[in-house]
C-alpha cells in the first residue's frame, strides 16, 4: 500500500487532454492507494462552487467513486482555487485540510503545504493572497453573479501572466517566485518535523534542507506528477 501525492493539476476546459490523464490516474494508480492528497491547484481556476463546469462535475464524480472504492482523497486550496468549499468537497467526498497540515505517513510525520506561503520574496502575490483570503473580500465575491466571477479570474490570470512576463524579462523570475530559503528553514524548524511536501513552485525534486527533508511536487501543465510513499520510502515520478 501507498500514500500518493499530486498537485498543481490546474485543470481546465481547454486542456481536455490532462483531465482525462486525472481520470485514469484515480482509476488507475490512486484506487487502492492508502489515501490520496492533493496539494492545491487542482483547477486552473475555481470562482465558487455554484460554478456548473465539465470539468468541476468529471472532478466530483472521480473522486467520489475512488472514496466510495476505498481511498479518501484530501485537499489543501492552492492559490488558484482557495474558493473551493464544503459544497463541492461533499460531492467530491473528498476531505478539506487546512494549510499546513501535519498528517502521518507510513508511520512518521509530514508537513503538507501548497507552498505559496513559502514564497515570501515575491511580495506582490503575498499582498494579493492577503487581500483574496480575508472572510470579508471572499463573500463579496462570491455574492456577485457568476459572469462577474469568470471575468474578474479570466484578468487576475492575464494579470499573473504579465507579471511573469515581466520577471522573465528582467531576470528575476526563477529568484522571485521560488520559495525563500530562510522562509522554508523557519517554518520547518517552527515545525520541529523532518519532512514537508508541497506544491506551487512547479519544480519537482527532494530537497535536503538544514531541518530535514523538503519534496516538491511537478505540475500536470504537459505531463502528470506523482509522489509515491511506502514502506520503501518516498518517489517521484512523471505520469504519460
Amino acid at each position: 500500500m501507498a500514500t500518493l501525492f499530486i498537485s498543481d493539476l490546474h485543470l481546465d476546459a481547454e486542456r481536455p487532454a490532462i483531465t482525462e490523464l486525472f481520470g485514469r490516474f484515480v482509476e488507475d494508480q490512486a484506487r487502492g492507494a492508502d489515501a490520496l492528497y492533493i496539494l492545491g491547484d487542482l483547477f486552473e481556476a475555481w470562482v465558487g462552487d455554484d460554478d456548473p463546469s465539465d470539468v468541476g462535475a468529471y472532478v466530483a464524480d472521480r473522486l467520489a467513486a475512488l472514496d466510495r472504492a476505498g481511498t479518501p482523497s484530501y485537499f489543501i486550496r492552492g492559490n488558484r482555487d482557495f474558493l473551493l468549499g464544503n459544497a463541492f468537497a461533499r460531492r467530491a467526498r473528498m476531505r478539506i485540510l487546512p494549510d499546513p497540515a501535519v498528517v502521518v505517513i507510513e508511520g512518521a510525520p509530514a508537513v503538507l503545504m501548497h507552498g505559496d506561503t513559502l514564497c515570501t520574496d515575491d511580495k506582490a502575490y503575498q499582498a494579493f493572497r492577503a487581500q483574496t483570503r480575508d472572510p470579508k473580500w471572499q463573500a463579496q465575491f462570491l455574492a456577485q453573479p457568476l459572469p462577474s466571477r469568470l471575468a474578474f479570474a479570466q484578468q487576475a490570470r492575464a494579470a499573473s501572466q504579465a507579471q511573469q512576463s515581466e520577471l522573465k524579462r528582467q531576470g528575476l523570475m526563477e529568484a522571485i517566485t521560488d520559495v525563500a530559503p530562510a522562509t522554508v528553514d523557519s517554518t520547518m524548524a517552527r515545525f520541529g518535523i523532518p519532512r514537508l511536501i508541497h506544491g506551487h513552485t512547479h519544480r519537482p525534486k527532494v530537497h535536503d534542507e538544514a531541518h530535514g527533508t523538503r519534496i516538491v511536487l511537478g505540475d500536470w501543465y504537459e505531463q502528470g506528477s506523482m509522489l509515491r510513499v511506502d514502506r520503501d520510502g518516498a518517489r517521484l515520478s512523471a505520469l504519460a
